[in-house]
């Protein structure tokens, strides 16, 4: 049990919406263009409430934007009264961010245009638009910048109808997020997008007022870990994170990944010249300052002449010898800091020799020599391992936290758990042990890493090592007096080998927690997962729960202020379930389009995804795919490919393919333990079997189960595609097959599944077209760009199905991005012209 409740009362306190919204992660995050068009989020933020403004009324809000896909339409601002429209249009395909308000249908009245590198490097930034009715003026504002229009003739008397996202026939939507919405004039509506779940929008008093379709709630990212991406090497590798350039390194002796969190890229360069240190351990650290990566080995057990740090450079990728020095002794899983005031990086304890250290020691980046630092007064910290270090520059302080080992060094000891944290002010060179604390669960130890945001708490991750198959979860703890929360789900992580580490980054600027998990199978090969939880990061209580109305705050509020309570009490609230409105779908005089019908999305327990992101559900609809490690992955995929194509796979085959290098009885054995670890996962599902039949493994699909690549293979072989060609298009519609499943054991996969489904896609497209089907056009023709992304069959059908719809505005879009695109790949320009794709052609 946390020893939280101290100083706070053992229950959780209701305070007012505005503590509430600057507490916890909220926000909407939109899929955009890169989605199918029925998976595309659209936001109606008043729903069937009408509301009306005299004079002036203003729409507010922080937006967050994405690379992924940077052209659509933000918003749009109807008026009730008519059919007037405006809307907010975003382009961020050049150089320069480009945004434009404009009156729908007839003119462009602002264009906004702001500095790239400003915008993406914030996470959130303001965004205003402020009409003066009286005035006939719109003014936007974009991260303090200003502009505005005059003479528009604006009724004095408004009914806003606000949109984000897609709506009515508008469907390109860029990818982005919004949070602190609020809409005002004389009455101010405040919507703190605080949901977790469902499609009602509620404001800060709790009453249900909008709908969304298609939501992804950003409150989900402080608590769910997203698995950003992976890598694996077959030689011994480091990890690291570059706040400064938002990347990711994974290096090895001759070449090193990069993933961009900012953008999603992953890229990988090989080194002109190897890595000149031999890897045992693949210890590393970045200089941000000199925008270098340093490799360090402590200690080689055998006679070793050769570098024992060096550093990369990360402009030109080029590799420099810095010392030869060794230390007296291996110290596994040391913690460390990098202090720029004196240029010095530093380590502290760790394992070797069979001993554990208490020793601190520093290299220092100009002398490029070691040094030990043996004059510390104040209290003594005990020898041990897998401690978590962190450096505090406001108090130019070092603190220690936890790890294991005893106070003699000696491991024949025995050892012990340790639930401390010391201050080590450096310009004293004094410790002090600031806090210990008693533990009542199951032992665990920190990461090398801790992130220290402010001066009253500090962030770790913490794992029971001593199991095979453990999890990570995330402290945080007070500087104060050890009082703790436990914070988010948990990350998976098998700590067989004691090379396997984790460590813990923060990116200021993104308002993210970073994890890098370094899963080592044989001391040689590993591989890394890398996770983001948005912060401040949020607990199990805090994801679900909802304020409740705003009257019952304050005299909460009133009533703790009576008493004389002192500090901030932890969240309460109650979850309103309240029906959602009945939206009416009669076309207002606007609305002088065909309509295009709303597929609904439903996810289903017991199932399997395969187009789009790889998912699974499990029997109570609860995702689990994050415990499909890298590996699980591959297994499934790998089986469940050799189960529909041929009789399943060999075991042989099965071990070739994932351990192609290792000893006969290394493989069997890990092969056994892989397969003894998917089923105890995939125990988690009804309907879905694997057995072992003839030295064969395969997977047997009983009614209860469900996957979109097994069942758009039953429609493509019943010869009765024509009756489930919606199901076809709806499923295929999802997202490129095993999209972000880059591991090149997945691209037989890949490709077999792709040359079942083009020839049918082509042909489809042609019947949809000529059965009037134009949204199940649009919807197969996305998905042959996801194979060809140069197929100008499937460019034609689009633009052709759009302007049926009367969607012409976006099939000249799709036309410029098509284009666009081929330029990027081929180096020419496209040929065709849209007058040439038209169906008045």
């Amino acid at each position: 049990m946390p020893v939280l409740t101290k100083t706070y009362f053992s229950i959780s306190l209701i305070l007012g919406f505005i503590i509430l919204q600057n507490s916890l992660s909220g926000g909407l995050k939109f899929n955009g263009s890169e989605h199918a068009i029925n998976q595309r989020t659209s936001y109606d933020v008043f729903g069937d409430h009408e509301v009306a403004f005299l004079d002036h009324f203003s729409i507010e809000f922080n937006l967050s934007l994405s690379p992924v896909t940077e052209i659509g339409y933000i918003l749009r601002i109807k008026n009730r009264e008519n059919d007037r429209i405006f809307n907010l249009f975003y382009d961020g395909q050049g150089d320069h961010l480009i945004f434009k308000f404009n009156e729908e249908g007839k003119s462009n009245l602002i264009v906004a245009n702001l500095d790239r590198d400003e915008l993406f490097n914030r996470q959130w930034f303001d965004v205003k638009i402020s009409f003066d009715l009286s005035g006939d003026s719109i003014t936007l504002s974009i991260n303090d910048k200003t502009f505005s229009t005059e003479n528009l003739t604006l009724d004095e008397n408004y009914g806003p109808v606000v949109l984000f996202g897609k709506s009515d026939h508008i469907i390109d939507v860029p990818s982005f997020a919004i949070k602190n919405l609020s809409v005002s004039g004389k009455d101010t509506f405040r919507f703190p997008l605080l949901e977790n779940e469902g499609n009602i929008v509620h404001d800060s008093n709790g009453t249900p007022y909008g709908q969304v379709d298609n939501p992804d709630w950003l409150k989900n990212y402080a608590y769910h870990w997203k698995h950003e991406t992976s890598f694996k090497s077959k030689a011994i590798a480091g990890a690291n994170f570059n706040p400064k350039r938002k990347e990711i390194y994974y290096y090895n002796e001759d070449s090193v990944w990069t993933y961009n969190v900012r953008s999603g890229q992953k890229q990988i360069r090989l080194f002109e010249e190897k890595n000149p240190v031999e890897l045992i351990l693949g210890t590393n650290f970045i200089d941000t300052l000199k925008n270098k990566l340093y490799t360090y080995e402590v200690y080689y057990e055998t006679p070793y002449n050769g570098a024992t740090v060096a550093s990369l450079n990360l402009d030109t990728y080029q590799w420099s010898e810095e010392s030869y020095g060794q230390l007296p002794t291996q110290l596994h899983h040391h913690g460390s800091y990098i202090d720029p005031t004196n240029s010095t990086y530093n380590i502290f304890g760790g394992f070797g020799n069979m001993k554990y250290s208490k020793g601190f020691f520093s290299f220092d980046l100009n002398q490029k020599t070691w040094n030990k630092k043996e004059k510390f007064t104040g209290d003594v910290i005990s020898p041990r391992y897998f401690s978590s270090v962190g450096y505090q520059a406001e108090n130019n302080s070092l603190y220690i936290l936890g790890g294991m080992g005893n106070e003699s060094g000696e491991q024949s000891v025995g050892r012990k758990y340790y639930y401390d944290l010391y201050q080590v002010e450096l310009s004293a060179n004094k410790v002090t042990k600031l806090w210990e604390i008693p533990w009542e669960n199951d032992n665990v130890v920190p990461v090398r890493g801790m992130v220290l945001v402010n001066d009253s708490s500090l962030y770790t991750l913490c794992y029971p090592e001593h199991f095979s198959e453990s999890s990570l979860r995330l402290y945080r703890f007070s500087l104060k007096d050890g009082s703790y929360e436990i914070l988010g789900d948990s990350i998976p992580i098998r700590s067989d080998k004691i090379t396997t580490n984790a460590n813990l980054y923060f990116d200021k600027g993104l308002n993210k927690l970073y994890a890098l998990v370094q899963e080592f199978e044989d001391d040689i090969s590993s591989d890394l997962k890398v996770y983001s939880l948005a912060f401040p990061a949020i607990t199990k209580g805090e994801l679900s729960n909802f304020p409740e109305n705003k009257s019952s705050n304050t005299f909460l509020i009133t009533l703790l202020a009576g008493a004389g309570l002192v500090g901030l009490g932890l969240f309460l609230y109650k979850k309103l379930k309240s029906k959602s409105p009945v939206i009416d779908s009669s076309p207002t005089e606007a609305e002088v389009f065909t309509r295009i019908p709303k597929i609904e999305h439903k996810t289903r327990p017991n199932s399997v995804q395969l187009f789009g992101n790889f998912t699974v559900r499990d029997s109570k609809n609860r995702d689990i795919t994050y415990m499909f490690s890298t590996q699980l992955k591959q297994v499934f995929c790998l089986i469940l490919q050799y189960s529909i194509s041929e009789d399943g796979i060999s075991s042989q085959h099965l071990s070739h393919l994932l351990w192609p290098d290792r000893p006969a009885d290394k493989v069997k054995n890990s092969r056994g333990v892989t397969i003894n670890n998917l089923r105890k996962t995939l125990s988690e599902l009804e309907g879905i079997e694997l057995v072992h039949e003839k030295g064969h493994y395969k997977f047997i699909l009983h009614e209860a189960a469900y996957c979109d690549y097994v069942r758009c293979l039953q429609i493509l072989t019943s010869h009765e595609l024509a009756q489930n060609r919606d199901e076809f298009a709806h499923i295929v519609s999802q997202g490129k097959f095993l999209y972000l499943s880059d591991d090149p054991l997945f691209d037989s996969f890949k490709e077999e599944a792709e040359t079942k489904l083009e020839p049918v896609l082509i042909l489809e497209i042609e019947k949809s077209f000529a059965a009037e089907s134009y949204q199940t056009t649009i919807s197969l023709a996305q998905t042959l760009f996801n194979i060809d992304p140069l197929h100008e069959t499937a460019l034609a059908y689009q633009i052709k199905a759009m302007q049926k719809l009367k969607m012409n505005e976006e099939s000249t879009i799709a036309f410029r991005t098509f284009a666009i695109e081929y330029r990027r790949v081929t180096g020419k320009e496209f040929q065709c012209t849209y007058a040439s794709l038209s169906i008045d052609r």
